[in-house]
């Protein structure tokens, strides 16, 4: 048995997917049941279950993924109108993959509180 995840499977190429972006420590893909007509996800290559698995070492890699979220949105072209980043954690939150990622949303307008 395996310990890699989904999302280790696509960042190593097992499982095909939509590559939007990727650099030495994060890689970028189109979620295959986007919530928004631009949904992408944005994964650390190294593998964090969640962000409560976090620790300080990681803060450098935390904040490439913000700094990834936001080339996304660039290159998307949601930037200027806007676009939402959001990190489920844990069950209840609605987290089903246990790898930390930042969904992307935008390309239209977005409601707050979302449902």
């Amino acid at each position: 048995m395996t310990d890699e995840t989904l999302f280790t499977k696509i960042i190593n190429g097992a499982i095909p997917c939509d590559t939007v972006y990727e650099d030495e420590h994060t890689f970028a893909f189109r979620d295959i049941n986007p919530g928004a007509p631009v949904h992408v996800l944005v994964v650390p290559k190294k593998p964090i279950a969640r962000l409560t698995d976090a620790e300080p070492a990681d803060a450098e890699l935390l904040g490439r993924l913000l700094l990834t979220a936001n080339k996304v949105a660039q290159m998307e072209g949601i930037a200027e109108s806007g676009f939402r980043c959001v990190v489920n954690t844990n069950q209840d939150a609605g987290q089903t993959v246990w790898h930390l990622h930042v969904h992307v949303l935008g390309g239209r307008a977005l409601q707050w509180p979302p449902g």
